[in-house]
């Protein structure tokens, strides 16, 4: 491998966010969505697999915990962590229903459900979207370039500008950070670093 093609290649993918007026748009649409559900006292629920797990959790502990300043908590849980849970739901409806049984579950009108795939095509996150849809929750999909079944069940999708799994991970927590500092931001007033 080569070490500078590399950091070269996920310099170009961010740089290709950075001048996507559209995928800037989406992610400030996300941001608001997500503040105006806070506002009316309801929550951020996320999922995906492997490393879109790691990211999942990461996103929901920035909310809880804090991102640039210290405040508040807000109320925020991965779907990806309770490893009781995911095996109680492979075991006894399969893997395919691990975060939708939980969005059935603990999932209310008005809530953001943040799905995480690089394909797009995971079938637990697209059956959790599908479930979220009937619920009335806000969708959220972060995805890869190509088109996707998560296209379909998305209010908000944002199509990283890559076809390679570990740089649209990079852009999935970058996407995932920003989105974190403008809700914080926008909630409790403060400018961060």
């Amino acid at each position: 491998m080569d070490i500078k093609q590399y950091i070269k290649d996920s310099i170009d993918t961010k740089t290709k966010i950075l001048n996507d007026e559209k995928i800037l748009e989406t992610i400030k649409k996300i941001a608001d969505r997500i503040v105006e559900a806070y506002r009316l006292d309801k929550k951020v629920l996320t999922a995906g697999n492997g490393g879109s797990a790691g990211d999942a959790q990461h996103i929901a502990g920035e909310l809880v915990s804090k991102f640039f300043f210290d405040r508040p908590g807000l109320t925020a849980f991965s779907l990806a962590t309770d490893t009781s849970i995911l095996t109680a739901i492979g075991n006894d409806y399969g893997y395919e229903k691990s975060f939708s049984r939980q969005i059935q579950a603990n999932a209310k009108e008005g809530d953001v459900f943040i799905g995480i795939s690089t394909s797009g095509n995971s079938k637990n996150i697209v059956f959790a979207l599908e479930e979220a849809k009937k619920k009335g929750v806000i969708t959220v999909g972060f995805v890869g370039a190509k088109e996707c079944e998560m296209d379909k069940w998305c209010d908000y999708i944002i199509h990283v500008p890559s076809t390679s799994t570990p740089t649209i991970q990079e852009s999935h927590i970058m996407i995932g950070h920003i989105i974190c500092a403008l809700v914080e931001e926008a909630i409790f007033s403060k400018v961060g670093v």
